[in-house]
C-alpha cells in the first residue's frame, strides 16, 4: 500500500490556474475525499495523481515513489469513474477480468479473483450478463468489482455515485466503505456532494478555486471551519450568516439588524481590536425559538420574520428572513410556525462562529 505525497503540485491551461500551487498528504490506507463545487479543481487534482494530466510544477509521491513522470499504467492505481466504463459487448465476468488478462495472469487465478470480488460486492449471480442488463446500482458494483481485482495501491474514484438516486447513493456509500476496508488500498474520492463526504471521509480536504481551504476530519471542518467558505459548505442546511459591527464603548456586544449578541469574556479577547465590523454564523439547529420574555433575559438573539417552512418528517427547516439575509433554524416538528410570524432566536454564544467581514478568515 501507499501514501500519496504533493509537494507544490499546479495545474495551468494557459493563463488558466486549474489547481494553484499545493501541498497534501494522504496517508497509507486513508479515505481521503476531495470535496468542492464545479470547477474547484478536485477532478483535475485526482487526474494528477493518478497520471492522466501532466503537472505544470511540482512533485507527487507514492510512499518514497517519485512517480511525477511515471506512466499511469505504471502507478498501481485503479480509478472508478462516474460513468462506469464498462466495455458493452463483455460480460460482467469479462469485464472484471479484463485488466488481469491483459496483464497475462493465470487463467485459474483470474477466476479465484473475479469470484472473490464477487462475493464481497455481492454481484456472483450477475457475472454471466452484459452491462446493459443491470441497473445502475450493479453496474457501480461491477466498476468497483473490476477495480477491487486489481489489488492496486491506490484507489482513486471520481463521483462514482452522482447517476444513481438518492436511495441508492446512501447504500453504495456504505458498499463502498465496506469495500475499503476489505481491501485497505489509500483511497481518493471525489464529490461535489458535503454529504457523501461528511459520511465517508477519514478525512476530507474542502476545494474553491483551485484552492484547498482546509484538510481535516468531518468534525473538525463541522465544529472549526478556518473560513466563510468552508463553514458555509460544510453542513446541512447550511450555516447562516449574519453581518454585525462592535458596539463603541463596548467590545464585547454585536449588533446587526435584528441581531444582539453579547460575548463572553474569552470570546472578546480573542477577537482583533481592528475588527469592527465581523461575519457571525450559526449553525441552523443552534437557533433555539423563544418567547419574547425569554427573549430579554438572552444574551443572545437573533429576530426575523418566517419565510419558508420545510416540513422534513421528524423535524422542519424554518427559513427567516433577518433584514437582507436570511438564516434557516432546525427543529422538531412540534414547533409551529408561520408565514410572515416574527421570531426571536436564542443562542449560545460558545456556538458563534465570527468571520472578519472582508476577507472571510475566522476570528474566534
Amino acid at each position: 500500500m501507499a501514501s500519496i505525497t504533493l509537494q507544490e503540485v499546479e495545474k495551468r491551461f494557459g493563463e488558466t490556474a486549474a489547481l494553484r500551487p499545493t501541498d497534501l498528504e494522504i496517508r497509507d490506507h486513508e479515505f481521503l475525499v476531495l470535496v468542492g463545487p464545479s470547477g474547484s479543481g478536485k477532478t483535475t487534482l485526482l487526474r494528477l495523481i493518478a497520471g492522466l494530466e501532466t503537472l505544470t510544477g511540482g512533485e507527487i509521491y507514492f510512499g518514497d515513489q517519485r512517480v511525477t513522470d511515471v506512466d499511469v499504467g505504471d502507478r498501481d492505481i485503479a480509478m472508478v469513474f462516474q460513468n462506469y466504463g464498462l466495455y458493452p459487448h463483455m460480460s460482467v465476468f469479462g469485464n472484471m477480468a479484463f485488466g488481469l488478462r491483459r496483464r497475462r495472469m493465470d487463467r485459474a487465478a483470474i477466476t479465484d479473483k473475479v469470484q472473490e470480488a464477487a462475493r464481497l460486492l455481492r454481484i456472483e449471480h450477475l457475472l454471466e450478463r452484459k452491462p446493459r442488463q443491470l441497473s445502475g446500482g450493479q453496474r457501480q458494483r461491477v466498476a468497483l468489482g473490476r477495480a477491487i481485482v486489481r489489488d492496486p495501491a491506490v484507489f482513486l474514484l471520481d463521483e462514482p455515485l452522482s447517476n444513481l438516486d438518492a436511495h441508492l447513493r446512501v447504500q453504495m456509500r456504505a458498499e463502498i466503505l465496506k469495500v475499503h476496508r476489505a481491501v485497505t488500498a489509500t483511497a481518493v474520492y471525489v464529490t461535489h456532494d458535503q454529504v457523501e463526504a461528511m459520511t465517508m471521509g477519514d478525512r476530507i480536504a474542502v476545494m474553491s478555486d483551485g484552492v484547498i481551504q482546509q484538510v481535516g476530519t468531518p468534525d473538525d471542518l463541522y465544529d472549526h471551519p478556518v473560513n466563510r467558505f468552508v463553514a458555509g459548505f460544510i453542513g446541512t442546511p447550511s450555516m447562516g450568516f449574519v453581518e454585525c459591527a462592535r458596539e463603541p464603548g463596548e467590545p464585547d456586544l454585536l449588533t446587526g439588524t435584528g441581531v444582539r449578541l453579547r460575548l463572553p469574556a474569552e470570546r472578546v479577547a480573542a477577537l482583533p481590536a481592528k475588527a469592527e465590523r465581523v461575519s457571525v454564523g450559526v449553525r441552523p439547529e443552534r437557533l433555539t425559538p423563544t418567547g419574547r420574555g425569554d427573549a430579554e433575559s438572552a444574551s443572545c438573539t437573533i429576530e426575523g420574520v418566517v419565510e419558508v417552512v420545510e416540513p422534513l418528517g421528524s423535524e422542519q427547516h424554518v427559513l427567516v428572513a433577518v433584514g437582507e439575509q436570511t438564516v434557516t433554524a432546525k427543529g422538531p416538528r412540534e414547533e409551529h410556525f408561520e408565514i410572515g410570524e416574527k421570531v426571536v432566536f436564542a443562542l449560545d454564544p460558545g456556538h458563534l462562529h465570527i468571520f472578519d467581514a472582508e476577507s472571510g478568515e475566522a476570528l474566534t
